[in-house]
């Protein structure tokens, strides 16, 4: 039996521009998603995945030499979909290694997240990731040959600590750094009751015909300010400043002013602007109120939810 396992992401800084070379701040999560591999003699890939209620919520059934789908069920997405996925991210990487399940006789597949699939903290990078493993193969490549995207999320799922990312093909530049503000208690994640499609936001960023190199710029120095700042309020003016640069970018209303403006401490978009967690920073007390009564009630405390 084989097991892998792979740390979920939160981007603090350079949505969007990660994917044209932002150095980006981004944080492994404490939450994740395992794969477990044992050997059948079905002549068949059986796949099952668990959701964080150790429900089965999708299951498929593939040839074993050519991935065709044979069955597949799911409790409440479109399973056929994700099969065809799935089906995808195998034969990419039995291209990348040919030598990839070549002398199996069956195997049984299992995945189980830590986290709901609808936070959006990396039910697919996490996935690739342990793939990828599995396959012995670049995950990089693998992201880049099926799902697409920056690949700071696999270098998250990689790591155990904050790091700074910057995008170079399948070798990014992936550094380690240290993130453990002082502050770290007054910084919350607030789910937004509304998982975002990564893929839609980098179509609708990718057809933006302006010249980012300046924002870029701008937001590699708030990257490297955010690592180095020792009190709260530098910390939220340049959540802030990054905000409104996005903002502008996208030409489109930051999440505060759009639904929180009269909250009075800052609060920064993580990654595709228009749902999963933001960033937000506040005393427990004030933050948790604030939110619930909103309709807001998934906040975790930065501590409960970044690996440093």
């Amino acid at each position: 039996m084989e097991q892998f396992y792979s740390n979920g992401k939160l981007l603090v800084s350079g949505e969007y521009l990660v994917l044209d070379g932002a150095v980006s701040l981004a944080l492994p999560t404490k939450y994740g998603q395992s794969l477990e591999v044992q050997s059948t003699n079905s002549n068949q890939l059986i796949w099952k995945s668990f959701n964080v209620l150790n429900e089965c919520w999708f299951q498929a059934t593939f040839d074993l030499e050519t991935f065709l789908i044979l069955n597949h069920t799911s409790i409440d997405l479109n399973s056929e979909k994700i099969a065809k996925t799935l089906q995808e991210i195998l034969r990419t990487a039995k291209i990348l290694n040919p030598d990839f399940l070549r002398n199996s006789n069956g195997l049984q597949v299992v995945t189980q997240l830590s986290f709901p699939n609808k936070w959006g903290l990396g039910t697919s990078s996490t996935l690739i990731n342990n793939v990828a493993q599995w396959a012995k193969i670049n995950a990089f490549e693998l992201l880049e040959k099926s799902f697409g995207g920056s690949g700071y999320d696999i270098a998250c799922a990689q790591n155990k600590f904050p790091i700074t990312y910057k995008r170079n093909g399948i070798a990014p530049m992936v550094e380690k750094v240290r993130f453990n503000p002082v502050f770290k208690d007054q910084l919350f994640f607030v789910y937004l009751n509304h998982k975002q499609d990564s893929k839609e936001g980098i179509q609708m960023y990718r057809s933006l015909s302006v010249d980012k190199k300046e924002l870029i710029t701008k937001v590699d120095k708030i990257t490297q300010k955010l690592l180095t700042t020792q009190n709260i309020e530098d910390f939220e003016l340049l959540l802030n400043e990054h905000e409104k640069l996005i903002g502008e970018l996208l030409q489109l209303i930051p999440v505060k002013e759009k639904l929180f403006s009269d909250y009075t401490g800052a609060i920064k978009s993580l990654g595709a602007w228009g749902g999963d967690f933001v960033l937000v920073t506040g005393q427990k007390l004030y933050v948790e109120s604030y939110f619930t009564n909103k309709g807001f009630d998934t906040i975790v405390l930065y501590t409960d939810m970044i690996l440093t």
